[in-house]
């Protein structure tokens, strides 16, 4: 199993969606990551060949599971680190909406790999922090080994626990990205790299992924 595309089941971003109306009884942190895995075991097993062939419907599937789940805005802000504070409202939601696109479609084949009992939560020990929360996992890999996923969650306005962040032995998802986009608006600007992504999409991130293994 890819740990890259793993790690995009639960951490991809996306454009800026409504959220879903908050119930009284809204799952806490731990809940949300056994709902996502179990999820998306229930709507892969069996159908990998069928999503295989249909790119959109594989798209379609992890929007459905993952997104709800997701604090989207908090996410893209965080991935434009400093240049968020500058950028326009208009400019922070196309950035989100193309880095998500180039996302899903660089590593969405990757979900194929995915099956039920891959991940398995460990219950969180005291009581919730009312604000942020860490949910830590362990992903089982084809070859028997684990591996430490955590994700971290913060409680929106609206009442509701959603991740922002993963962080894979300890290498943070958020901080990565931030580190090649920064990279790459300081080569020319952030509309420069919006249109990029918008055009080329995941080459885009695979061009960024490659100048920043070339430049350590």
């Amino acid at each position: 199993m890819s740990l890259r595309s793993l790690a995009f089941a639960f951490a991809c971003l996306a454009a800026v969606v409504a959220a879903p109306p908050v119930r009284a009884d809204a799952p806490v942190p731990d809940a949300v990551v056994q709902t996502i895995a179990d999820d998306l075991g229930k709507a892969i097993d069996g159908h990998q060949a069928e999503l295989k062939g249909d790119r959109e419907k594989l798209i379609n599937l992890i929007d459905d599971i993952l997104l709800p789940h997701f604090d989207i805005d908090y996410a893209s802000i965080l991935v434009l680190g400093q240049y968020a504070r500058s950028a326009t409202p208009e400019q922070r939601a196309r950035f989100a909406r193309a880095f998500y696109n180039s996302i899903a479609h660089r590593y969405a084949e990757g979900l194929l790999n995915y099956t039920r009992g891959r991940v398995r939560v460990i219950p969180s020990k005291g009581e919730l922090n009312e604000k942020r929360s860490i949910v830590r996992t362990e992903v089982v890999l084809d070859d028997g080994k684990t591996l430490a996923v955590d994700y971290a969650f913060r409680k929106t306005r609206e009442g509701e626990w959603k991740a922002y962040d993963v962080i894979i032995e300890g290498i943070s998802y958020i901080t990565n990205y931030r580190n090649q986009v920064g990279a790459e608006i300081a080569k020319s600007n952030l509309d420069a790299l919006i249109t990029r992504l918008e055009t080329q999409g995941d080459k885009v991130l695979e061009t960024m992924a490659g100048d920043q293994k070339g430049g350590q």
